[in-house]
């Protein structure tokens, strides 16, 4: 692990893999918290290292102090959240390649907290590093396998973070000015500080730079059209709906967020859009024939129970309440609470 002013999630995290792993090597950046004393009290070997604006560097440092054959990667906002301590040995056991493992990220919106899944590469052999200076990548050649390890992340709620990763990541694109990659993460920061004009503005540029071949291609085009609902540059949004309808077919999150995109273009001029009524009825039950299928960026619930309830709310506003009380009984079932609430009034 590399920290800094962790002392709020630390313990837990550490607590999480407590019986999974030999040895804990923790690397400090600057705290000024109590950070290093919870650290100490988990018999840690702790070092220290001048923070220079390289999360590759770091981490590799951290990398370097390991005396194990393999690598458990962690952040202080993360936590393991499932019983994997046999899948992760008999991982190890069946040969050297790169564990990718699901990580629970967490993220605030209108509704609350949703969670957004992904895949990182965090689990390898010791002799495997990093390169990139922000959202850095293990450089290897060795074969991708996913792990059955799950992680909670919360980190995503914190915005002194987003802070930290902006003018590392404008660095990054004065030196790669048309990366995807880098336009894509950026914009999700500044997404996270409710920036949307500048959310789209990069979003735009890393959807003109994708060849639609890059694992997070499909990302790119869904967080453009969430951040085009909530800047309200809703006219751009058209086209990239119906340039990749087939692209992401079988994306629930696709759907979902195109039925959101319908409503609210529909409100800002009902005279010229209303005849796309329709299609919001039509891009939620999509979503829900798709349903929760596990892929990378797909955020709980748009495959489900958030797709269930936003359909009832379309039925109850057109006057179908007997179809929208069943899409709500359906959402009730997960425990919805919007739907659960939405039940009571009817």
């Amino acid at each position: 692990m590399i920290v800094k002013n962790e002392a709020e999630g630390l313990n837990r995290c550490l607590e999480s893999v407590v019986g999974l792993v030999d040895e804990i090597v923790i690397v400090d950046t600057g705290s000024t918290d109590n950070t290093l004393q919870i650290a100490r009290e988990h018999n840690v070997k702790l070092y220290n290292y001048a923070w220079n604006n390289d999360f590759a560097a770091a981490r590799n440092y951290a990398l370097d102090q390991s005396t194990s054959d393999w690598n458990l990667v962690l952040d202080a906002d993360e936590f393991i959240s499932n019983e994997c301590s046999t899948v992760i040995r008999d991982f190890i056991e069946s040969g050297p390649a790169i564990g990718r493992i699901k990580v629970k990220n967490q993220f605030e919106n209108q509704d609350g907290i949703n969670i957004e899944i992904s895949y990182i590469s965090r689990i390898f052999p010791n002799q495997c590093r990093y390169i990139g200076k922000i959202h850095e990548q293990v450089q290897s050649n060795l074969n991708r396998v996913i792990v059955d390890v799950e992680i909670t992340h919360d980190g995503y709620l914190n915005k002194a973070k987003s802070e930290r990763n902006v003018p590392l990541l404008v660095e990054c694109l004065k030196e790669h000015p048309q990366d995807a990659y880098y336009h894509y993460q950026i914009a999700k920061e500044y997404r996270g500080l409710q920036e949307y004009e500048q959310a789209v503005y990069h979003l735009r540029l890393a959807y003109q730079f994708i060849d639609r071949r890059e694992a997070f291609a499909s990302q790119i085009v869904i967080n453009y059209l969430y951040a085009a609902i909530a800047a309200g540059t809703l006219e751009e949004g058209i086209s990239i709906i119906e340039d990749n309808y087939e692209f992401l077919e079988k994306s629930a999150d696709f759907f979902f967020v195109s039925a959101l995109f319908i409503l609210e273009l529909i409100l800002s001029d009902p005279n010229q859009y209303s005849s796309n009524l329709p299609l919001i009825e039509q891009f939620y039950q999509r979503a829900l024939a798709i349903g929760e299928n596990e892929v990378e960026g797909k955020v709980e619930g748009t495959g489900s129970y958030a797709a269930h309830h936003n359909l009832g709310v379309y039925y109850e506003v057109t006057g179908q309440l007997d179809r929208a009380k069943r899409q709500y009984i359906l959402a009730a079932e997960y425990n919805y609470a919007p739907s659960l609430k939405r039940l009571q009034s009817l």
